[in-house]
């Protein structure tokens, strides 16, 4: 009952008299506001409220939203400030002391009490030990159908030593999958959820969504196959008159669905009636199994009354007659027994019969009877073959085609076939793991529980395949129904003090695994529902008010009636055998992975594994896969395969610390070592980008289609780095720098862009490009190359920051040999979502940059917006170059490097230096004295401000003038030196003879280096603009910069008088190495 305290302050040594009138005018306060518990919030969440991913990721157990702590202790004055995100250490330990954790939907959840409108729930400490809550549900999981129906034939086809065979390869499977699966269950607490949550956490939500959902489908069919044990039992031996249908198929369907519909209804009304009756079905199943063993020892007193007849070597039913012999005595006469009047019609007796005499044996002839040496060895064959008895002499004679009463094989049996229906039997290891959070100490029990209850079970059928191999006769044995023991099980015949024991007992035991699948499948299918990793399963997580999973058990029932319309148990049982193998296959992996890994929060308490013993589980469970059917292992694969890559590419984005992460850093490791050890090779190489983008005052990125450029270069294919520079200092804006790479990530993803984002602050964009040229990247993959785009309006700035950002860029990447690719215009480059219908790729090559100029047109034309666009390769040629013969070279070029373009070769004559020229080099000069006035005019304030900033960034600058001089320009040129040197004299005789008199009083001033570039940059624009004013783009050969920086205000003139008229360009600076070769 509630109860409610008041606090009253107690009396403090210095300040008694306040303290007491405190004390006098308290009120009534509550224990939640002392301690910062929000209890409306607490109660108003049910027990599955909240996001799991979002719990685990604190770092600390049930940790709760404390907004109001106060430490008025002196003790811990020094750490205050850590208070609010770091808890002490007294109330972690205090809060992982009285951490529970109950399982999902397992119990109903009685509503204690009502409030003030909130709901009480009373939740019961978890109190099971190892014998209750993890041994006995596995021994009752994996005793079951088989061992009943199944198990007497697989000894009589197998023999006893490939029945001993199959169950020591299954046992030995399950128990390294247990082993594997202790050390996972006791690395920390496993939650509800069992095997799907340890194989998600440990190997990711692809896998672990996928196993799971293979884990459910396997769990479901197991419920397919309890029913269909359960109606089996029903028709043949309980209520044989039931059937309604001649073909047993379909009385399977019928009454399984009626069953099936039943169970759900008993299963949705409430799971307590489930839990109430699992300690009768664990009951029925021990009084079975006890009453087998005692079977077997009665043997050794007396013998079970039961006989087989057999008619030649062939095994008879005797469930229509009762004397096995064709006469019989009666008062002195001989009389036809029933037996004959099924062979013989009006005195014609059918030919196997006539040639053949009757015998009787016993059924069960006893453990000292020798017959476990008839029944070592197996005896298959196909399907609607007589079940004979090979050492009993035989009369082969025509079949007359008639209805006789012979036991006949119902299916074609094979090894393979056996080890698939028999896998099921094993299953059910996994209980106690599901069971984690009703367990007193979890990590003791699971591993204790599920290995004893394994070899337990495992010694229960190693026995039972020696003894009823070494008790029963081998016709009987592989009569699957007992049609030649009067219709009674042969496991029961065995049985004492009954055969009903086993037949009730059996039936019960199916009816409550049937039961414990359909309650266990859809909690299964709810926890991968809430965990949010499958789109299309969010409906499934929701239920009754009280947790059950109302929608999931309709997905449930759906599934399990597919299994029920298959209509045989045969063929059900390896369906669900392939998706628990697959299942305990992902368990296996997972714990190599973490144990290779060697990750630090891999620390189990079970410390009997190693990861040889979890891949040779893995191994086994595998070859078990395709022994049973590799047709159904091949459509179990498939399905997990789809399931993973539809979670990878469509499910929510989950962080748990699996294993598979800590396998891809290691492997990443191992690359970017290697890659590191031998340099790059010409055949290699792809351009490896880093782009430079800018961000506006709303930190989203300002040139979009400088991404779409990038994934059309790219293709997805090699590195790329979009990074961008913020001013200021980190501390400061720091959150800026986060949104910015939130900003960046969003705009690559809208792209389609495969690659890294990195946003770094600076306390000026200079240094932070050259940051990051310097330094992005790591080991082996690095970046070769450097994308930007063009500073537009960098002529109209006040402040020429742009300019010399860009040139300094320039500058930096050729120092640092890394191609420079940019691009003009390039908010008018076609998206990823356009596609150019025709047009060329023009190409201008100028000097030879190493071949990338070549490459990238190449690369680009891969990409579907330019697929459609041809490749165009003009190259300049001079009065003294042969324009045919460098034509050809330039054609037989091509075709050694696989590339198909069209090539021209320019003429450009020798022509003087127009006016025009002049007038562009004086506008450019005077322009520049203006901007340095400009700059000059500026107030005391700010020149003092950037005499500051020169003097932070002088060392900087020194070094940027040393590279620049000591560096040679690496930029290698078609011409020759002595035809540069030529060159160069020819144009300044030209300049002296033919201009002199021609010139203007303000031209004689002018720098002619200036004028000479100007030139060129205009007649080579006139050249590119005739030819390919129509192109869709125009690759040109980048020019460096000068050495001396007094030359920079012009360098940008140059480049955009050599761009001039042209719409989209990029210009291309090689970064001093071969990039393209004619080798294979």
């Amino acid at each position: 009952m509630p109860i409610n305290f008041t606090v009253v302050p107690v009396e403090d040594a210095e300040g008694s008299g306040n303290s007491a009138a405190a004390a006098g005018g308290s009120k009534p306060v509550s224990l939640g506001k002392i301690f910062g518990e929000e209890d409306d919030e607490d109660n108003s969440q049910g027990p599955h409220s909240g996001d799991d991913s979002q719990r685990e990721s604190t770092p600390f157990i049930n940790t709760d939203d404390d907004r109001e702590r106060y430490y008025e202790g002196k003790n811990m004055a020094l750490f205050e400030e850590e208070m609010d995100s770091n808890p002490m250490v007294s109330s972690l330990l205090n809060k992982l002391a009285n951490y529970t954790n109950l399982t999902q939907g397992v119990r109903e959840h009685e509503e204690a009490e009502y409030e003030d409108g909130v709901r009480r729930v009373a939740v019961m400490v978890p109190q099971m030990g190892t014998f209750i809550g993890v041994y006995l549900p596995c021994m009752q999981n994996i005793l079951g159908v088989i061992l009943f129906v199944r198990l007497t034939w697989i000894v009589g086809t197998a023999g006893i030593l490939g029945t001993f065979a199959i169950v020591s390869m299954c046992c030995i499977c399950t128990l390294l999958t247990a082993i594997s699966m202790s050390a996972i269950a006791t690395n920390g607490v496993v939650p509800a959820g069992g095997s799907y949550y340890m194989i998600s956490r440990s190997l990711g939500p692809e896998f672990g969504g996928a196993v799971g959902l293979c884990f459910y489908l396997g769990t479901t069919f197991a419920g397919s196959m309890y029913i269909l044990g359960t109606i089996e039992i029903l028709l043949t031996y309980i209520v044989p008159t039931a059937p309604v249908f001649e073909e047993t198929s379909n009385n399977m369907r019928v009454y399984g669905t009626c069953c099936l519909f039943l169970m759900a209804l008993v299963v949705f009304v409430g799971v307590k009636y489930v839990n109430k009756l699992a300690l009768v079905f664990l009951a029925c199943v021990a009084l079975s199994i006890m009453a087998t063993y005692a079977g077997v020892i009665k043997t050794l007193i007396e013998l079970p009354e039961m006989n087989v007849c057999l008619l030649g070597n062939r095994s008879l039913k005797n469930d229509m007659f009762e004397t096995c012999a064709k006469t019989v005595l009666v008062k002195n006469v001989t009389v036809t027994t029933e037996l004959s009047g099924l062979f013989c019609d009006n005195a014609t007796c059918d030919d196997y019969f006539a040639l053949n005499n009757l015998t009787e044996l016993r059924a069960i002839p006893g453990l000292l009877s020798g017959v476990i040496k008839d029944n070592l060895w197996g005896d298959y064959g196909p399907a609607g073959t007589h079940i004979e008895k090979k050492s009993q002499p035989s009369v082969q004679a025509k079949d007359s085609g008639r209805d006789l009463p012979y036991v006949f094989n119902d299916i074609a049996t094979y090894f393979t076939l056996l080890v698939g229906i028999y896998f099921p039997s094993v299953t059910g290891i996994m209980a106690g793991s599901n069971r984690s959070g009703d367990l007193r100490d979890a990590q003791r029990s699971i591993p204790v529980g599920t290995i004893m209850a394994i070899l337990t079970t495992s010694f229960i059928y190693i026995s039972c395949v020696v003894l009823f191999g070494a008790c029963i006769e081998g016709v009987v044995l592989r009569d699957k129904f007992g049609y030649s023991v009067k219709t009674k099980p042969v496991i029961g015949i065995l049985a004492w003090p009954s055969p009903w024991v086993i037949v009730i007992g059996s039936f019960f035991s199916c009816c409550g695994a049937g039961l414990q699948s359909l309650t266990g499948a859809p909690r299964l299918l709810q926890a991968i529902a809430r965990d949010g990793i499958i789109p299309f399963l969010q409906v499934f997580g929701h239920g009754k008010a009280n947790g059950e999973p109302t929608w999931a058990l309709l997905l449930t029932v759906g599934i399990c009636e597919i299994g029920i319309l298959i209509g045989s148990l045969d063929a059900v049982a390896p369906i669900l055998s392939m998706f628990f193998l697959m299942c305990y296959l992902f368990v296996n992996l997972a714990c190599a992975v973490q144990t290779l890994l060697r990750a630090p929060n891999w620390r189990p308490r079970f410390k009997f594994y190693h990861w040889t013993l979890s891949f040779l589980g893995m191994s086994l469970c595998l070859s078990l896969m395709f022994i049973s059917s590799w047709y159904y292992a091949l459509v179990a694969m498939v399905i997990a395969s789809c399931l993973y890559k539809y979670i990878e590419y469509r499910g929510a984005v989950k962080e748990w610390g699996d294993g598979i992460r800590g396998l891809s850093l290691n492997a990443a490791r191992y690359a970017l070592i290697r890659l590191e050890e031998v340099p790059l090779h010409t055949k290699n190489w792809r351009p490896q980008l880093l782009v430079l983008c800018k961000l506006d005052s709303d930190l989203v990125v300002r040139h979009p289609r400088l991404l779409s450029f990038t994934t059309q270069l790219k293709a997805g294919k090699g590195l790329t780095i979009v990074s961008s520079v913020l001013e200021g200092t980190f501390m400061a804006r720091g959150n800026d720098a986060k949104t910015g790479d939130k900003n960046l990530k969003t705009a690559m993803a809208a792209e389609k862009m495969k690659g890294f984002s990195h946003v770094v602050v600076s306390s000026n964009l200079r240094d932070g490009f050259s940051l990051l040229i310097q330094s992005a990247g790591l080991g082996g993959m690095k970046h070769n190359a450097v994308l930007m785009a063009w500073p537009t309006g960098w002529g109209q700035a006040r402040d020429p920051s742009a300019r010399a950002n860009f040139i300094e860029t320039v500058r930096e990447t050729t120092a640092a040999q890394q191609a420079l690719l940019v691009a003009k215009n390039i908010d008018h480059f076609p998206g990823n979502h356009d596609r150019l219908k025709e047009g060329t790729i023009d190409v201008w090559w100028i000097v030879h940059d190493g071949g990338l100029l070549m490459l990238l047109p190449f690369l680009l034309s891969q990409h579907k917006v330019w697929r459609k666009c041809k490749m165009r390769i003009f190259t300049v040629a001079h009065m003294e170059d042969n324009s045919i013969q460098m034509k050809k070279d330039l054609q037989m070029f091509l075709y050694h490097l696989r590339l198909d373009a069209v090539v021209e070769v320019v003429e450009m004559h020798e022509s003087d230096i127009s006016a025009f020229t002049y007038e562009k080099t004086l506008v450019m000069e005077q322009r520049s004295q203006m901007l340095k006035q400009m700059q000059l005019s500026r107030t005391e304030r700010e020149r003092e401000a950037q005499l500051i900033h020169d003097r932070n960034t002088a060392s900087h600058s020194a070094t940027s003038d040393r590279d620049a001089g000591a560096t040679p320009d690496r930029v290698h040129m078609t011409w020759t030196k002595d035809k540069l040197v030529n060159e160069r004299n020819r144009q300044r005789e030209g300049m002296g003879v033919k201009d002199i008199f021609n010139m203007r009083p303000e031209w004689e001033n002018l720098n002619q280096s200036n004028v000479r570039r100007m030139h060129t940059a205009v007649k080579l624009n006139e050249v590119v603009l005739n030819k390919s004013c129509d192109s869709q783009l125009v690759l040109l050969n980048m020019p460096g910069p000068p050495k001396n920086k007094k030359g920079d205000d012009n360098y940008m003139e140059f480049l955009e008088v050599l761009m001039d008229g042209l719409d989209r360009v990029l210009l291309i600076r090689g970064g001093g190495r071969e990039v393209i070769t004619i080798y294979s």
